[in-house]
């Protein structure tokens, strides 16, 4: 079956949505994503000392969270949902470079290559003065039918 124009758009606006404020983790930890572009995801994460491993520093657990959704994200934007709409990280390696002690960071997610179902991205962790904190590489599968999917999420409780 292949969809119209416009049910690929519906599907793009549902994923952008969700992404931004549906998913239960990425509110608890408090990403905020601003920009949603083809292929190119970005968001902020504040500092909070309950998301430290050491005093004023961010847990190297919740950068790799918010490095996945952010890159995640960026194969979702401007993929071809004919192809799928069930994405699930295959692999992911994460080099950490620097610590972003008591402030917030930014998140930068890229769709590096699309393949019909293995896709690729890159994505970063950048302090606010612009050094690269970590840096991650992904493959994310994109194939059969999530559920749910174009649901109103506007009735889901949030956390």
């Amino acid at each position: 079956m292949t969809l119209t124009s416009e049910e690929v758009q519906a599907q793009r606006s549902w994923f952008e949505e969700h992404w931004r404020d549906h998913v239960p983790f990425n509110r608890e930890i408090g990403l905020q994503i601003y920009s949603w572009q083809d292929g190119l995801v970005r968001a902020r994460l504040p500092y909070e000392a309950r998301l430290s491993a050491h005093d004023g520093i961010f847990h190297g657990g919740v950068l790799a969270s918010a490095l996945d959704t952010v890159g995640c994200g960026a194969i979702v934007a401007g993929h071809d949902f004919n192809l799928g709409n069930r994405f699930t990280t295959v692999t992911m390696t994460v080099q950490f470079q620097s610590v972003a002690p008591h402030q917030d960071v930014e998140i930068e997610g890229v769709c590096t290559k699309r393949g019909r179902r293995i896709n690729f991205a890159r994505a970063r962790v950048i302090a606010l003065d612009g050094e690269t904190v970590a840096e991650a590489m992904l493959t994310v599968s994109a194939s059969g039918q999530r559920p749910r999917v174009g649901t109103d999420e506007q009735a889901t409780p949030r956390i």
